[in-house]
């Protein structure tokens, strides 16, 4: 039996944004349509209305996901990007708010329990802070970590690294400490080169003067020529004494036939007649 679901199986956004820009006015900064995503940039401080308006009279049923971004150039760097879903219309949308370092956000965790491991890890990641969240502790990183590790002020290495001590049996932290100093770049292009002499290329940016430097700017400066060429013919036409063939015949080479080494004639299929050499022998006894 098909089982048939009141969702459209494809979504769209047509009238969405007007619907929802209407209801929402007061609590919203602006909204916009970015890439096939409804987004409405809420106050920060009216976030928990919002959201909860959205759930209930838009049918917007579940909170998917709890974002951070983090923009240092702003005076309010952090974005707070919540992410929900309606079930009945199959549709999605987003909804973001602004804040600093020091302004906390109001938490929803009253709205959907499981906003509290999300803003966890929003807390976590960037330092945003969420008023409201009763349980508000570092849910990715360990126990004593410094810092925010997606802040872009963060650095790559961190500030202190984790390993296990042989001599203290335990893990310890310990600051970080690079074996190279790679911590600064210049970003120049490799093309380019950098303004600074490279270590090991003093030489190469000065090299010593040169009294008569070859060039071949001229044909004669190469060695070619008809000079080149008539003595190139005479060097292959005097043939060195041991590379010249000389006609010997066979017989001149030949060895002469002994008792064990008889005529080449003879060892070409002949057998040799044995018993004719041992009958004087037999003769005389």
């Amino acid at each position: 039996m098909k089982v048939l679901h009141s969702a459209p199986k494809y979504a769209s956004n047509e009238g969405v944004l007007d619907r929802l820009s209407e209801s929402l006015s007061v609590w919203l900064d602006r909204t916009e349509e970015l890439h096939g995503e409804i987004i409405l940039h809420a106050k920060r401080e009216a976030i928990a209305d919002v959201l909860r308006l959205l759930r209930d009279d838009h049918d917007y049923q579940q909170l998917m996901e709890i974002a951070g971004a983090d923009y240092p150039d702003r005076l309010e760097r952090f974005e707070v990007v919540y992410m929900l879903l309606s079930l009945t219309k199959n549709h999605r949308i987003m909804v973001k708010c602004v804040t600093d370092e020091a302004t906390p956000v109001p938490s929803v965790t009253g709205l959907w329990p499981n906003a509290g491991w999300l803003e966890r890890e929003v807390f976590d990641l960037y330092g945003v802070v969420f008023d409201g969240n009763s349980d508000l502790r570092r849910i990715l990183t360990d126990y004593g970590f410094e810092g925010h590790p997606f802040r872009k002020d963060f650095p790559m290495t961190g500030y202190h690294e984790l390993r296990y001590s042989e001599d203290e049996k335990r893990v310890v932290y310990e600051p970080v400490e690079l074996a190279q100093d790679m911590r600064t770049f210049d970003f120049l292009s490799p093309w380019e080169g950098a303004d600074y002499v490279l270590p090991g290329d003093e030489k190469a940016n000065d090299p010593p003067p040169v009294d008569d430097p070859k060039v071949t700017e001229k044909p004669s400066d190469t060695g070619a020529g008809q000079a080149a060429e008539e003595q190139a013919e005479e060097g292959t036409s005097a043939v060195p004494p041991d590379m010249i063939e000389i006609d010997v015949t066979d017989e001149e080479i030949a060895p002469e036939p002994t008792e064990d080494r008889p005529d080449r004639e003879a060892r070409k299929g002949d057998v040799p007649d044995t018993k004719a050499a041992t009958k004087p022998e037999e003769d005389d006894k």
